[in-house]
């Protein structure tokens, strides 16, 4: 028998890269069997996935879940469409956000919570050329003064 990690948690570390995130929502989503066992192993991946609205409902585009390694013919395709489950408020406000100031959604997290699958998902502005350079130049500055304070405070002998 395989290894299944419990505390699966995939992350999309492209968006923060991307996008500025303004706000943080958690969301259920809805899987078929085989999708929940890959995900169990960390199969998972979310590059250029987003979530749009379609007939008043939240879904996930993109967003790639490998097959299952024991799957067979009951496995899923790859690509499809997941639906987000999210209260109808906190839907509504999305949308209206989305609507109102052009963001868009995108996935930032997957893992479980107490067995179910949830997403993180990000109301999100996409981030100019300068700021990307920006982040970078600034990430820069913080490790070369790590690496400062770690290089004083070593004890030479």
């Amino acid at each position: 028998m395989s290894y299944i990690k419990q505390n699966t948690s995939i992350v999309n570390r492209k968006a923060f890269h991307d996008y500025e995130i303004i706000e943080r929502l958690e969301a259920g989503v809805v899987l078929i069997g085989t999708e929940v066992k890959a995900l169990r192993e960390g199969r998972a991946n979310f590059k250029d996935s987003y979530a749009r609205v379609i007939n008043g409902e939240l879904w996930v585009v993109n967003m790639h879940i490998s097959p299952y390694s024991n799957g067979g013919y009951s496995n899923h395709e790859p690509l499809r469409q997941r639906k987000l489950l999210l209260h109808k408020r906190e839907l509504k406000r999305l949308i209206g956000k989305i609507e109102e100031r052009g963001l868009t959604i995108i996935p930032l997290k997957l893992y479980f919570k107490n067995g179910r699958a949830k997403i993180e998902i990000g109301l999100a502005r996409g981030k100019k050329l300068h700021d990307k350079r920006k982040d970078i130049a600034q990430k820069d500055m913080q490790r070369d003064a790590q690496r400062e304070l770690k290089n004083k405070y070593r004890i030479k002998i």
